[in-house]
């Protein structure tokens, strides 16, 4: 009998470290069929969890029940599993280099606790031979045990979408792979307990690492081109969505749209593919360029936000701005790495006066991550300026007359960053990506 099966009979443990966007739906998910730990470091999370909480908002208390799980922050209950998952972030620095901080951590805390015939399966985004150059060797330092020998190592990325409520960790297919034939076995066929997609058995964990990192690399690329094709037909003078629908009738046009590239995935992802590129001696042209270019078009809203303003008469020194949406998606309270923060930022540097709304971001969080303060509620006939920078579900259904009651005089400026209110608006000023 192996691991799979004493897990199927709950005669061993899964552990889940990293109880994030990620962390917690697999956790969850796992705690309907096998017995579970959830461990995460912060004691505050565990504790809404433990009340049957989503301290991220995206998940119903309805998840948790039927769940044998057991909520910790206490890295000694870890040691009572025996497959255990690290679903921790994995950031970038202010520089744009990989920071592997909280994956070396939750090695450091699994390695600690780590037995013979135990499992460890990362998650994480990371680039290609990540798992094996940078956490093995941690395992094993903290554990006093070989890697193959004494304990398996595997990786399956997560391809959750924060937010979507028809992809989820049941129906995506998942990648799976092993340190070695045997691992890749009861890696999938755990992990097939819970995703009825099923599972795509890569031959080494590098080629894992590797189909993650392209998938959100790809995204960003193409959103890339689109967004400076759309740059292009403003200074042409024309609609990038007039021209998206013209060229979307040939069958296999891509429909991607121009818009901020922020979160936690597809705004960081191709920098850690980059960054080991350059170890290995090749500048990633495209890639860099792509990510430029998205990163680049904060300031670009801003800045034309402000020239619509000016080209009205408006003073930026006198003029008063309303940011609707915060988040780095609709309909999800995820903060993290959001563009959004950019085209306030570039309004501030002109001087401009700016209040940010959002119905789903926490105020504390805001004011934590990005030093500002969430206004409660905008204010009737007080702005020059409305950029819908996120399209949340309370935005969708607002039409022109809700802009109107909301600017100065007749000379506001809507901003429409994702075309949602494209031929809807016929008596304000009007400008999208």
């Amino acid at each position: 009998m192996d691991l799979h099966d004493q897990l199927l009979k709950k005669e061993a443990t899964l552990s889940l470290v990293g109880l994030g966007y990620v962390g917690l739906p697999i956790a969850l998910a796992f705690a309907k069929h096998i017995k579970v730990i959830g461990f995460d470091i912060n004691p505050e999370r565990v504790a809404l969890m433990q009340q049957g909480i989503d301290p991220s908002n995206e998940l119903d208390p309805r998840a948790f029940e039927g769940c044998d799980i057991t909520f910790t922050s206490n890295p000694e209950d870890l040691r009572a599993a025996q497959f255990h998952i690290v679903a921790v972030p994995t950031p970038i620095n202010p520089t744009n280099q990989p920071d592997l901080g909280p994956l070396v951590a939750a090695s450091t805390t699994v390695g600690r606790i780590l037995k013979p015939g135990d499992y460890v399966v990362y998650e994480s985004t990371v680039y290609p031979g990540c798992t094996e150059e940078d956490c093995v060797p941690v395992l094993e330092r903290e554990s006093g045990l070989k890697m193959g020998q004494d304990f398996k190592v595997g990786y399956s990325p997560e391809r959750i979408n924060p937010g979507d409520k028809v992809n989820t960790v049941e129906t995506i297919v998942k990648v799976v792979s092993g340190c070695d034939a045997e691992s890749l076995d009861v890696i999938a066929r755990t992990y097939e307990l819970v995703v009825k997609a099923g599972t795509h058995r890569a031959s080494s964990i590098k080629v894992a690492e590797a189909s993650k990192i392209i998938e959100n690399t790809q995204r960003d690329v193409n959103i890339a081109l689109i967004n400076e094709l759309s740059i292009i037909f403003n200074r042409v003078g024309i609609s990038t969505y007039e021209v998206l629908e013209a060229a979307g009738t040939k069958w296999n046009f891509l429909p991607f749209k121009p818009g901020l590239v922020g979160g936690h995935c597809i705004g960081i992802d191709p920098y850690y593919l980059t960054w080991k590129a350059n170890k290995l001696g090749y500048h990633a042209r495209v890639i860099n360029s792509g990510r430029y270019v998205n990163d680049s078009m904060g300031l670009y809203v801003g800045k034309q936000t402000v020239k619509r303003m000016l080209e009205h008469g408006k003073n930026p020194l006198e003029s008063r701005v309303l940011v609707m949406g915060l988040t780095f998606k609709e309909d999800v309270s995820d903060i993290r790495n959001t563009k959004v923060v950019d085209v306030v930022r570039e309004l501030e540097s002109f001087n401009v006066t700016v209040d940010v709304v959002d119905p789903h971001a926490v105020p504390e969080e805001v004011q934590h991550e990005y030093g500002l303060e969430l206004t409660p509620e905008p204010a009737a006939g007080a702005y020059d300026a409305v950029i819908v920078a996120v399209n949340h579900a309370p935005y969708r259904s607002m039409n022109e007359a809700d802009f109107r009651a909301l600017m100065r005089d007749d000379k506001g400026v809507l901003v429409d960053l994702k075309g949602l209110f494209a031929n809807q608006i016929h008596s304000m000023t009007y400008w999208s990506l």
